[in-house]
């Protein structure tokens, strides 16, 4: 029997970059964060490991703003600003947003243009003088005798490098850059299972006039498809949206197990690797259904399949506070409010999703606190994103987009206002971190 470890020769890894501030991750939470602490005058590195920047956005297919709004005691409005707002204007400058479209009649998502993401978020970090660094792979850090990081290591075309900062955001989703640090970290909830992944495509050459109204009809069309006999799916009921573009729609409908019959963990290689050839599979079985049970699908083609799938839930901190499903129906208020999640919970179990929501009549939103960014450990990390401090539930609400934006404009801001303070972060300003957001366009949630 072989042994099950490898031992490498220890050895000195070149330094390729310092800044002071350095993000790993590029989605929603790593472009607001590197965007905010440029603004605030800091040298900034955003790490990537794809060659563009959107995060599930783009490299997952999601072509969907979520939670940018909410439904405010009846009446929908825009609740994220700040640094999202200037993307969706270059996004909207580049003919690529489309206008908000309705949630269940309950709150409002904006479908995008993915190339045009890529396009807009490289426009607004350059501008601000961002160093990007796209095309490595995290795989490790460097710790300080106090617990701090000393650096991160990355694997590039150019062989392993060091990267070395002052202060280090986590936005990588999963959690990596925490993990590697000792911060205290949880994953699934208490049966210890996770959110359902879902392998996004698109379809063009669809006949729109005749598709009609297809989001409403896709559900009952699947039903009577899978009680004839003709088809079986995962996951019940289908997200089948027009894109910007006449005769292109997008499909949100696949739902990936593992061999155990639970979720992937996209956290394991294994199931990451056998989880993609499964999510291509489904994608081919449910484009057969649409073309021939959905009108004005006839004759469309796939135009692209994600380059991954997309993960939803992977490792969450458990940081200074815990956002809670109570939290997020109960609208919550908090101190130290860093802006709002409007989204709610959106919990894709096995088979199906299930959604609740804010009581009717409520503000529909709750306000997302600056401790659930701070680890317990590690004294120069924040966590912002999907894989910030949040129980099971709470983090199906909070992990999308517009949540991402809040959180990972904070903790660029935050990350800014500790070296210019020569404290850490768990000891800034609040109320400095709070006007500071505020000047920088966000809102943070406070009714008038």
């Amino acid at each position: 029997m072989s042994e099950t470890w490898v031992t490498e020769a220890a050895r000195r890894t070149p330094l390729l970059a310092e800044a002071e501030v350095l993000v790993l991750g590029g989605g929603p939470a790593g472009i607001a964060a590197a965007a905010s602490a440029a603004a605030a005058g800091c040298r900034v590195l955003l790490v990537e490991r794809y060659g563009f920047l959107g995060g599930m956005g783009t490299a997952a297919g999601v072509t969907n703003f979520c939670g940018l709004h909410a439904n405010v005691r009846g009446t929908m409005q825009r609740v994220v600003h700040g640094v999202a707002s200037e993307l969706l204007e270059r996004i909207a400058a580049l003919g690529g947003l489309n206008e908000p479209h309705s949630i269940f009649g309950r709150t409002l998502a904006q479908a995008y243009d993915g190339a045009a993401y890529k396009c807009a978020a490289d426009e607004l970090l350059l501008s601000r003088g961002v160093q990007l660094l796209f095309h490595a792979q995290a795989a490790g850090a460097a710790l300080r005798d106090d617990g701090a990081i000393d650096a991160l290591f990355v694997e590039t075309r150019s062989g392993r490098r060091a990267l070395r900062a002052q202060q280090f955001i986590d936005c990588s989703g999963d959690g990596d850059l925490m993990h590697w640090a000792g911060a205290p970290w949880e994953q699934g909830d208490a049966q210890g299972d996770l959110l359902y992944p879902t392998l996004m495509f698109r379809v063009a050459g669809v006949d729109d006039a005749r598709a009609g109204e297809a989001w409403r009809e896709v559900g009952p069309r699947m039903a009577e498809a899978q009680r004839a006999g003709r088809h079986h799916f995962p996951r019940q009921g289908a997200i089948l949206r027009p894109m910007k573009h006449a005769g292109e729609w997008r499909v949100n409908v696949t739902q990936i197990r593992n061999a155990q019959g639970q979720a992937m963990d996209g956290t394991d290689a294994l199931q990451l690797s056998e989880g993609e050839v499964e999510g291509r599979r489904q994608v081919r079985a449910f484009f057969d259904f649409l073309r021939s049970e959905m009108p004005g699908f006839e004759h469309a083609y796939l135009l692209e399949i994600a380059p991954q799938v997309g993960i939803r839930e992977t490792r969450r901190l458990r940081g200074r506070v815990v956002l809670t499903e109570d939290d997020v129906l109960g609208c919550a208020d908090f101190d130290d409010a860093i802006g709002v999640n409007a989204w709610p919970l959106e919990q894709h179990v096995a088979g199906d999703v299930k959604w609740s929501w804010p009581a009717e009549g409520s503000r529909g939103y709750n306000q997302l606190p600056w401790r659930m960014l701070l680890p317990q450990r590690v004294p120069n990390l924040l966590v912002a994103g999907r894989c910030a401090s949040m129980n099971a539930a709470a983090q199906s609400a909070a992990r999308v987009s517009g949540a991402c934006f809040v959180m990972g404009q904070a903790a660029g801001l935050g990350a800014a206002l500790a070296l210019r303070s020569g404290s850490t972060p768990a000891d800034i300003d609040v109320a400095a971190l709070q006007r500071g957001l505020q000047s920088q366009g966000a809102w943070l949630g406070h009714e008038a």
